[in-house]
């Protein structure tokens, strides 16, 4: 899958190797070297996927997560050298959809953006039922969920749980089952992680997301969709 992708990354040889491994697939790269101009690219060049540094000057990379989530739901990797749980967990908090821990090898990332890619160009292609629970619309094919008319904007793996849980509501789905089907087997991924993406999905569907009615949580299980 050829795709457009924009690379912000501040350090001139990581940023010339991630695009020689990113081209060898076969996608075209455009290179930014600060936070600023990822932002003014992204609103002008609409890239398919976005491969994000979190130390990057003028504007660092979680602002640029930030702002790019309230306008976009392009796919997003983060590259950071922070690897405590915690950091992690605020890059997909503020709506990564994945991320990278550095030192990494450029064919970890490659592989990294072939996952992202083939999640955003599956829903995208989908010709799925839409399902509707209660004021909850979600469509599949046109990757739009709607709350009460409202157009809600979701992350691809946002999406990827809900459309998981909605394929069977009212069943309860572990959180490995979660993993396994929403972000793919060669994703290695923290059930902490399916937590903090469930916890942004409700601040943005739920009308009070500390007692949710659409996406519940089982205890001892994992979460289960509300079928009515």
């Amino acid at each position: 899958m050829s795709a457009r992708i924009l690379v912000a990354e501040d350090d001139p040889k990581q940023a010339n190797l991630v695009r020689v491994y990113l081209e060898r697939e076969g996608h075209s790269v455009l290179l930014v070297g600060d936070g600023r101009a990822a932002l003014e690219q992204c609103r002008t060049r609409r890239p398919d996927l976005v491969v994000l540094d979190v130390m990057m000057p003028l504007v660092d990379g979680l602002d640029v997560c930030r702002i790019l989530r309230g306008e976009s739901d392009v796919p997003i990797l983060l590259l950071t050298a922070r690897t405590t749980e915690e950091d992690v967990l605020l890059g997909l908090d503020i709506g990564a959809d994945d991320y990278i821990t550095k030192p990494y090898s450029p064919r970890e990332l490659a592989a990294r953006v072939r996952a992202l890619l083939r999640r955003a160009g599956a829903v995208s292609a989908g010709n799925h039922a839409v399902l509707r629970v209660g004021d909850l619309e979600i469509d599949p094919g046109r990757f739009e969920v709607r709350v009460a008319g409202r157009p809600i904007v979701l992350t691809a793996k946002e999406f990827g749980i809900l459309e998981v849980l909605a394929a069977e509501p009212g069943r309860a789905f572990t959180r490995a089952q979660i993993i396994d089907r929403a972000f793919g087997f060669d994703h290695y991924v923290l059930e902490r992680t399916v937590d903090a993406h469930v916890m942004n999905l409700r601040r943005k569907i739920e009308e009070d997301a500390a007692e949710p009615r659409y996406v519940q949580t089982v205890y001892g299980r994992g979460y289960r969709l509300a079928d009515s």
